[in-house]
């Protein structure tokens, strides 16, 4: 329960604060430029309080010869990630851009690399490395599953703020690329 709690402390954290209603009373306080290094930092400390905090128990599997497969995922995730072009991960660039008095740029929609195969690359190559782990114990499986279903969650909200920032474009792209896994299900027989 205690690392279940952790998680749902890093998931409520890490929900809450991308919402725009959020944005919007933490803009009441301090001003726009601040919002990305604010939301890296809270989600580090919590991300830190998992990775300290968590209660390791009963091994349950270790495969052996398989952990190169996790690597596979890190190179993928980066090549998503330098996709991107513009990756702010600690949102620094809104006060570097406020301290040079430079008005902020708004995002464009730009579909590349990984992003041609799937919308959401960064989670199908996270997924991956959750699952690609050699050792699994109890405590593993638990954290397997609830950061599976968070990231399911947590794409599918995100979906709906996509569509609502980029509008018909973003509507165009759910429609010709898969949200998670990068083919398309196909029914028997068609």
């Amino acid at each position: 329960m205690f690392n279940a709690g952790l998680s749902l402390a890093f998931f409520l954290q890490h929900s809450i604060m991308v919402r725009r209603s959020f944005k919007q009373r933490l803009s009441k306080i301090f001003p726009d430029a601040y919002h990305g290094a604010i939301y890296s930092i809270a989600s580090g400390v919590f991300l830190f309080a998992v990775v300290i905090l968590w209660q390791s128990t009963t091994l349950l599997w270790q495969a052996e010869g398989i952990t190169r497969l996790f690597v596979l995922p890190v190179a993928g995730f980066f090549w998503a990630v330098r996709s991107l072009g513009s990756f702010d991960p600690f949102g620094i660039k809104g006060i570097y851009e406020r301290l040079r008095a430079r008005k902020p740029q708004k995002g464009k929609f730009i579909v590349g690399g990984p992003y041609r195969r799937v919308r959401h690359p960064l989670y199908f190559f996270l997924l991956i490395m959750l699952w690609a782990c050699p050792d699994l114990s109890v405590d593993r499986l638990l954290f397997n599953i609830m950061w599976s279903a968070w990231i399911v969650i947590g794409a599918y909200l995100e979906e709906r703020d996509l569509a609502r920032e980029f509008g018909s474009a973003y509507c165009d792209y759910q429609k010709n690329v898969p949200m998670l896994i990068p083919f398309k299900w196909k029914p028997a027989g068609k």
